[in-house]
Parts: C-alpha cells; structure tokens; sequence
C-alpha cells in the first residue's frame, strides 16, 4: 500500500484504498469521499471533530503549540506591525499589499461605510431594546435587497464589491443598532477618521457637543479586530460557507454566520466572563470559586479560561492581555473594582497548579470582555463587535468556497435511529 493511501478493510474482507492528503502544516487527511459509494457506509463524526470540511488557504490553528497563522503570517507578527484593514486585505486577497495597494483598499472602504436611507428607516421597525444582534443579522440579510445588481457570485468584481461593502458598513450597522438600543440620534460616518476611529465615532459622539477619540480605545479595538479576524473552520464561518455553498446571495451567507456567532457557545463567552466576574462580587470571594470550578460535582465554571481548539495556551490572549492591563491603567476607572477582581482572578488562575496542570490559562475572550467594559461598549453589544471583526474572515471564505471549482453544495449525511419502517393505522384502530 502507498505511503499516500489509508487501507479500510470491512468486516466482510473488502479493502479500500483512502487517498491521504498532505498540506503545508498541519495533520494530513484521510479523503472518504468514496467510502460509501465502494463500502455503503459512512464516517459518523458528531460535532466534526475529527473532519476536514474542506481545503484552505487562509488561516492555520495549531492548538497543541498555540500557533495562529493568517495566510502564514503568524498573528503575533501582524498584531504587532499591521492594522486591521492591512490584515482584512492580506484575507481577501492572500498578500500583503503594497503601500499603493494598502492606501486605495482604505481609501475604499472609508468612502462605502454610509447606509442606504431606507436601510436607516428600517432601524424604525425594531423595538428599542431589540436586541442588537438580531438588528445585525436582519438588517445584513436586507443588503441583497439593496444590492441585488452586484451579487453575482460568479463575477470577480462583484464578489470584491461584496467584499469592500461588508466590511464597511457593518461597523456602521452596529452604531445604529447601539444608538436606537439607547435612544440617541444615529451618528453618520466620517471618511477622515480611520476604520476604529470612526466606529467610536458613531458609537459614542453626540449632535450636541464635539467627541474626542482616545487613541488608546482606537488602538485596542484594532488590536482586537485583528485577534478576531478569522479562525478557521469554527461554527459561523462552517455556517456561512454551508449558507453560501447553495448559492445563495452573500449577504444571506453573512447574516447565517451572525446568527451562528450570536449562539453563547460560540460568540457569546466574553459577555459570559462580565457575568460571571459579577456574581464572584469581590475579590475576597476568589478562592471559594476556584474551589467550586475545580469541583466535577459543582455546575459553576470559570468563564474565559481553557480553549476547545489550543491545548496549551491561546496566542490571542497573550497579545491581548499587555493591551488589557494598558487600556485599564488609562480608561478602567469607572469599574474599577470589577477590573481589579479580574486582575486579581487572572493572576490566582495562571499561579494555581491545578490550572496549570489542564492548561486553562485566560483565553482571549477573557481580555476581551474586560477592554470593551473599559470602553464603555455595553455587554450587549460584545458579541456585535466580534461580528465586526470576523467579518472579513466570513467573507474569505465565502470567497475562496464560491470560486473553488470542485465546490459542492454541502450536504451531510446522518445516522438515522428512528423507527423501522412500519405501515399507517387508520385513526379509529389507534390505541
């Protein structure tokens, strides 16, 4: 048998010869896609732990080692050098850009952050405390309506035009949602103030008197921007490339993916690390509450700690935390006795030998969490500013699946235990 072929034997003695895949990093893979056609089985992976859904060249996780790598780069090097919009073109487009490249890309995405009107009307239709990621996934799948000349997936130039607009006016549809949620006047967009900047422009600026931008908050929300810009093939971007493989309008594609990220398994664990610094109180209650994580039998766990995929450590949360521990010295003081239990909580989890030993060092959501508080973003609207991010990772990959010419509709198959087949009772003979 070749070194680049995996051996199946049924128990009835038939062999069958599995291609192995090899990529650049990375395990390799077992190709089962004639196993059923040769041997009528199928794998059963719930969860898909053990499945590679697809191939791709946009971003690498080694959850052994803690390496993250967008388009090879590894993130500690662009969350030190880049900027968010360098790296949002570096995953549409594969490459750093050139300086040229880089100032016509933002110059692009300055110009297309206003909203249609009628799309700013349509805030009117929600209530005041809908909740803002139900405005987001509505009003993104209501793009197609806007936009419907230039979502032809088969075209180049629309796919880049779908691109450039997501990512510009999704910051722009955040603010709207934010501001209806708090009664304020919605804020338009300014073309000279950077993408961060301008976000907090929107978010936090009034009618009424001039806003100045920390750089600080601008800075760390770029830094987190960058942190959260992809991530493989987790459950909203597996969600917008099934959405997408049908061909439906990218938008839809998009607006699927925020409905996936708003589920509190996914997206929803640095709101859960607000909630759960605020039932510990205080910092005096830090121990009883390691003691209950650490007991099997007792339902609390600590929030923001270990990693499904990163064994070890999460390389997010280590360039995270320098930015965490900057914006509190500078912006942290309206909550300051929440931060310093957070503080204090991280430096009990990381000296603890029990957390030590499994490896649930503070994740990025941890840090997260803790900056948006600091920056005045309610928790409502955490989950909102990862969508933002994650954007433009959806979006390559929607981009990469719909010009993938083996592509397929997805379609996965199930073990079915239900009923055996059996013949319909008439009503009246039913017991």
């Amino acid at each position: 048998m070749s070194q680049d072929a995996f051996r199946l034997t049924s128990p009835d003695g038939k062999s069958l010869d599995l291609p192995i895949h090899r990529g650049t990093c990375g395990p390799d893979v077992i190709d089962v896609a004639t196993l059923y056609r040769e041997q009528g089985v199928f794998t059963y992976d719930p969860g898909f732990v053990s499945t590679g859904s697809c191939s791709s060249d946009i971003t690498f996780i080694d959850g052994e080692k803690g390496i993250l790598m967008y388009r090879g780069y590894p993130v500690e090097q662009l969350a030190e050098h880049s900027s968010f919009i360098e790296v949002s073109y570096l995953l549409l487009h594969g490459e750093l850009p050139t300086a040229e490249q880089l100032a016509a890309f933002d110059r692009t995405i300055r110009t297309h952050t206003m909203l249609n009107e009628g799309m700013l009307r349509f805030f009117n239709g929600f209530r005041y405390d809908a909740h803002p990621m139900a405005m987001l996934s509505a009003v993104v799948g209501s793009m197609s309506a806007y936009y419907h000349d230039t979502t032809n997936a088969e075209d180049p130039e629309h796919r880049d035009i779908f691109s450039h607009r997501i990512l510009a006016k999704l910051p722009t549809i955040a603010a709207a949602a934010y501001k209806l949620n708090i009664g304020q006047p919605f804020m338009y967009p300014r073309n000279d103030l950077n993408y961060c900047e301008n976000l907090l422009h929107m978010f936090f600026a009034v009618p009424a008197e001039p806003y100045e931008i920390d750089p600080i908050a601008a800075e760390a929300l770029d830094l987190l921007f960058i942190l959260h810009a992809d991530h493989e093939q987790n459950c909203s971007t597996s969600t917008v490339r099934m959405a997408g493989s049908s061909g439906a309008n990218p938008y839809s594609a998009i607006a699927a993916g925020i409905a996936a990220l708003w589920g509190p398994a996914h997206g929803g664990a640095n709101e859960a690390v607000l909630s759960m610094l605020e039932e510990i109180g205080h910092a005096k209650n830090i121990g009883k509450y390691i003691e209950k994580a650490k007991d099997k039998n007792d339902p609390f766990r600590l929030m923001g700690f270990g990693h499904r995929v990163y064994k070890n450590f999460d390389p997010r949360a280590t360039i995270i935390r320098e930015m965490c521990h900057k914006v509190l010295a500078k912006l942290g003081r309206k909550d300051t006795p929440l931060f310093d239990l957070a503080l204090e909580l991280e430096q009990v989890a990381l000296n603890d030998d029990y957390f030590k030993q499994k490896n649930l060092y503070p994740n990025v959501d941890f840090y997260s969490g803790i900056i948006y508080r600091a920056l005045g973003i309610p928790t409502s609207m955490f989950t909102v500013m990862f969508a933002i991010g994650r954007s433009v990772g959806w979006t390559a990959h929607w981009r990469e699946m719909i010009s993938d010419p083996k592509g397929k509709i997805a379609r996965p198959r199930q073990l079915y235990t239900g009923s055996p087949p059996r013949d319909y009772v008439d009503i009246a003979q039913r017991k």
